[in-house]
């Protein structure tokens, strides 16, 4: 058998790419999905990759696929070799000018009340730039920034576990919404202890929104019960306006109901908590013309227009 750096001459970017994604959904159905083939084509593909590897590289689990030690050793050259394709096309498309280009851009699902208008923007703008945009958690995002699946990120904390660069684009305002008829609901500047015993609806842990309000009940010594988790801010509008409790929540959310008045805001003292919202990448990655005029876009359009989003 061949070593193993002789071996892999023999393998193409094609299997390469096939098998990240692969990995990436333990599945092949749902790589042959993502990358527009065929379910027995990417069996195909991975079985040839295995015979260049000489050994097998995934295993079945159950329902789903698992790397094997071999699998798991390949994943990050294999990323490698991807990545380094990704910035080969981005100097290629750099010599074109802003004319062409792709970007890929994820963003945290919070984001979804204001990005939309200002991607459309951008687009009208840039209409020869193809923009790929996805919407997750925050831990999603990460991990999409941790691979360098992506070019941009979009979210309101930048993490501290990876090397990146974050500019900041605009202010992120929070607050604490009720329903109109709540106890407390057009009482004027209420100390931070009136909501000691209040029932919140919370973000998830882990969230920007539930860290920024978990650092401020931590900042006026708080422990209010959290009657419920919901993993969105659609859902705990929602559950406000039902009554089930009250909620800390991104201001950026609550303009359409508040304009409806379907939801209060309740006056506390230290109230709202400002924090930013940030355009970031990693920061090992060379930036295409593409990314570097997006960034530039945001810092331009984006504090005006989101300020036109905060409740009156």
């Amino acid at each position: 058998m061949p070593s193993m750096p002789d071996a892999l001459r023999h393998a193409t970017l094609r299997q390469f790419q096939i098998f990240l994604a692969a990995a990436e959904h333990s599945s092949f159905a749902r790589a042959a999905e993502d990358l527009h083939l065929t379910q027995p084509a990417v069996s195909m593909q991975m079985a040839q990759l295995a015979d260049v590897v000489g050994s097998t590289l995934f295993e079945r689990r159950g329902r789903k696929l698992a790397l094997t030690q071999a699998g798991e050793v390949l994943v990050p050259y294999a990323e490698r070799v991807a990545q380094t394709l990704r910035e080969a096309g981005d100097a290629l498309d750099a010599l074109k000018g802003l004319r062409h280009g792709k970007l890929r851009i994820a963003l945290v699902a919070t984001t979804r009340y204001f990005a939309p208008r200002l991607l459309a923007q951008f687009r009208q703008e840039h209409p020869q730039i193809e923009l790929e945009v996805g919407i997750a958690g925050r831990e999603g995002v990460l991990a999409q920034l941790e691979n360098n699946h992506i070019d941009l990120a979009i979210m309101g904390r930048p993490p501290t576990h990876l090397s990146v660069e974050a500019e900041a684009f605009a202010r992120h305002p929070h607050g604490v919404i009720a329903s109109p008829d709540h106890p407390l609901a057009g009482k004027k500047r209420l100390a931070p202890g009136r909501i000691a015993q209040e029932p919140f609806i919370a973000r998830e842990s882990g969230s920007g929104t539930r860290h920024a309000m978990d650092q401020y009940f931590t900042e006026h010594a708080l422990k209010p019960p959290i009657v419920q988790e919901m993993p969105s801010n659609e859902s705990i509008k929602q559950a406000v306006m039902a009554g089930m409790g009250i909620a800390f929540i991104s201001l950026h959310t609550v303009n359409l109901e508040h304009r409806t008045g379907n939801l209060v805001l309740l006056d506390l003292r230290g109230l709202p908590v400002m924090r930013n919202w940030y355009v970031l990448h990693r920061a090992t990655r060379n930036l295409s013309p593409a990314a570097v005029a997006f960034k530039k876009f945001m810092h331009a359009e984006a504090p005006k227009y989101m300020k036109t989003l905060l409740p009156k």
